[in-house]
């Protein structure tokens, strides 16, 4: 009697496991860097917006606006590498059958989200670097070196919790109305947490549920590097770091289920 013999798949080494991971994180920055449709208006929105109101328009407003307004826009900018990098794509990716040919691939299971996260990341830094070198050469912002330095890691970082956010939309919708669906959180969310205007502005009610957003808090710590912070740092990077978690908790757990 013939007897099939099971031949056990040898285990990546690790350097093929890292190598997978490098190569699967250049192929997500290189597919949406050559995708302008994603890019510029993720580079530019917020870039435009603070030439306009942080330089052309700072005689208007106060000594300290191009400072402020350089934590509100950034805070703006690096929401969407995360809501739409994460968000749109991957739902995308669920109706199209990608994400299901990728899990049949011989990858390591988490080189799909690192890559996609890795993305984000790059595209952060992008902005960030741009609106420093307006705020810097432009609107005659004064940051001290360390500041400066602070402000892009932050920004860098800050790119993360709207990463999981934006997972566990991408879980939740369909491929087609996964744009519309992050619109509707991203903008709102910007406009709630006082990146476009002021929250001493804004009523009393939409003053207090403020804290509900991410991007309230993000933008709270970007203040505060640029020396406009009220204090309570520590609590907004909680806040942050719990929000991150959450989020992705749940996106895993659909993605495990549902795929």
């Amino acid at each position: 009697m013939n007897t099939i013999e099971s031949t056990a798949v040898p285990a990546m080494t690790a350097g093929r496991l890292i190598n997978a991971y490098l190569q699967e994180a250049r192929a997500e920055c290189l597919r949406y860097l050559r995708n302008p449709g994603f890019l510029l208006p993720t580079l530019l929105f917020p870039s435009v917006f603070y030439v306009m109101f942080g330089i052309f328009l700072a005689h208007s407003n106060s000594a300290d606006a191009p400072r402020y307004l350089l934590a509100s826009y950034g805070t703006f900018g690096v929401m969407a590498p995360g809501l739409f990098g994460f968000g749109v794509s991957l739902a995308l990716e669920r109706d199209t059958g990608l994400l299901t040919l990728k899990r049949a691939l011989p990858m390591p299971p988490g080189a799909y989200l690192i890559g996609k996260m890795c993305m984000a990341v790059l595209v952060a830094a992008i902005i960030s670097i741009i609106l420093l070198c307006l705020a810097t050469f432009v609107a005659g912002v004064s940051l001290p070196a360390s500041r400066i330095a602070a402000f892009f890691v932050l920004q860098v970082l800050g790119v993360l919790p709207f990463c999981a956010l934006g997972l566990l939309i991408g879980t939740l919708v369909k491929g087609q109305g996964a744009p519309g669906v992050v619109n509707l959180i991203y903008l709102p969310m910007a406009f709630l947490s006082g990146l476009w205007i002021p929250l001493p502005v804004l009523p009393s009610f939409l003053q207090s549920i403020a804290p509900l957003w991410p991007a309230y808090h993000l933008d709270r710590l970007a203040l505060s590097v640029v020396d406009l912070g009220e204090g309570g740092d520590a609590i907004h990077a909680l806040v942050l770091l719990g929000f991150t978690a959450v989020f992705l908790l749940i996106a895993t757990r659909r993605l495990r289920r549902y795929g």
